[in-house]
């Protein structure tokens, strides 16, 4: 699957950035870290609202988890076996996720988010679990709060940061590279001529 991140936002939206979170959380590898730090750019050069823009993350990310909630509540470990494979979950590592979760359900539903893996993982886990709706729904909206913006933050900062610096990066970047080749060169030849 390929598309580019900032095309969809720029095009689609506030929707284009709730889709994308959606997707991914159901287990559609979409990149969510690097459309909530683009989100946090656009957020900069005012494309978006601080406000709308977490609902439309958060709301994305809370109907993706309910949905994979749904699935491994109802549908239960055989799908998730089934169609896991293609993914490169084994029953093996379902069982090993399992035992785990079983242990930190609560620890892992409000940190999970900021896991690759582990965040997709999670809310089938919950439901396949029976975690109690309500108690995921609670954790998960607060961990899916807090994941948004911390990326979304990110994303303005480093834009700040970006714009900032970028002059004189641009214009120092050729001597600072050759600095650096010329010195990693002169620390070889000393570590080869003292062996």
């Amino acid at each position: 699957m390929h598309f580019h991140v900032q095309h969809l936002i720029a095009h689609y939206g506030y929707a284009g950035v709730f889709f994308i979170l959606l997707m991914e959380n159901i287990g559609i590898p979409f990149p969510a870290e690097t459309t909530l730090t683009i989100a946090g750019f656009e957020w900069m050069r005012g494309a978006f609202s601080l406000v709308p823009l977490l609902l439309a993350a958060t709301f994305g990310n809370v109907a993706g988890s309910t949905i994979g909630y749904g699935i491994g509540y109802f549908l239960g470990r055989p799908v998730i076996v089934r169609w896991g494979r293609y993914v490169g979950m084994t029953s093996e590592k379902l069982e090993a996720a399992d035992r785990k979760f079983a242990r930190w359900r609560g620890t892992l539903v409000l940190f999970g988010k900021f896991i690759a893996g582990i965040r997709v993982l999670v809310p089938y886990l919950a439901g396949i679990n029976r975690m109690p709706f309500a108690v995921f729904s609670v954790y998960n909206a607060v961990s899916a709060l807090v994941w948004a913006a911390f990326f979304i933050i990110v994303g303005r900062y480093v834009e700040v940061a970006w714009s900032h610096y970028h002059k004189v990066l641009h214009h120092y970047l050729l001597p600072i590279l050759i600095a650096a080749v010329v010195m990693v060169g002169i620390v070889t030849a000393v570590k080869v001529r003292g062996r």
